[in-house]
């Protein structure tokens, strides 16, 4: 059988996971799995304009903090919100108490709950303050840990499609990314990157290439954790959880070098 051209997972990357311009032209099991492994990617083009952005206010003479909301506007604009929405669902239908079914209704419905309203702005409250207090310390931190956050975010959407997670609906975006990816190609996406955010961060010293790659790895775990309790929970992952896993390691992987 064929192997799938490169290009068709890079255009289900980039088409379902930001607002780039970028039609999917396959959408079956084999494109989903390249887009997944391809995810890290869009992530990486996310987090360059969320760097961009942040070093650009910097130049124009704005302070940390107004740096750090852009850095953190940007990853919510590009992917017109998606995962804090997927993320506020998650938290209303992990906090409703109720069985998978009656959860998996109030994720579903358009309003957010209070605890999708706390989990969002506890969030972004977070991850303001984390970069915040990373520009504060030199442009280049700032500018290395958003890109750093943004590809860890899609990097645990790639681990969470892996062989073995069921999807909680037989439809929606979950149902056609669930299990799509092998469990090897998954791990070797994971080790890849997690050595390209180490290199990264060499540039800033051995400590910034450990910090960068401990951000990636405790952003990976957090992210495992909660899919765990989602699955056992909702009985397998939905759109929302991705959003919700993507959100966890993003602001994880904030936390770690300003916390490390």
């Amino acid at each position: 059988m064929p192997s799938l051209p490169p290009a068709h997972g890079l255009r289900f990357a980039f088409g379902t996971l930001t607002v780039l311009p970028v039609r999917v032209t396959r959408w079956d099991r084999e494109a989903a799995r390249g887009g997944m492994l391809c995810a890290p990617l869009a992530g990486l083009a996310v987090g360059l304009g969320a760097a961009g952005l942040g070093v650009l206010l910097l130049l124009l003479g704005a302070g940390p903090l107004l740096a750090a909301v852009g850095g953190v506007a940007v990853p919510a604009v590009l992917t017109r919100g998606l995962h804090l929405d997927g993320l506020a669902d998650t938290a209303d239908g992990l906090g409703s108490g109720k069985p998978a079914a009656d959860a998996l209704r109030i994720m579903k419905q358009s309003d957010i709950g209070p605890f999708g309203v706390l989990t969002l702005v506890l969030v972004l409250l977070a991850q303001v303050a984390a970069l915040a207090q990373l520009y504060a310390a030199s442009w280049a931190r700032g500018a290395l840990a958003v890109a750093v956050a943004a590809c860890a975010a899609r990097l645990v959407l790639t681990l969470a499609a892996r062989a073995g997670v069921p999807a909680a609906r037989p439809e929606g975006l979950g149902a056609a990314v669930a299990g799509v990816v092998p469990v090897r190609a998954a791990l070797g996406a994971a080790l890849a990157f997690a050595a390209a955010a180490a290199a990264a961060g060499a540039l800033l010293g051995p400590y910034g290439a450990l910090r960068a790659a401990l951000a990636v790895a405790v952003a990976a775990v957090a992210a495992e954790v909660l899919l765990r309790h989602c699955v056992r929970r909702f009985g397998g992952v939905t759109g929302d959880v991705f959003g919700g896993l993507a959100e966890t390691a993003a602001t994880t992987a904030l936390l770690v070098p300003v916390l490390v």
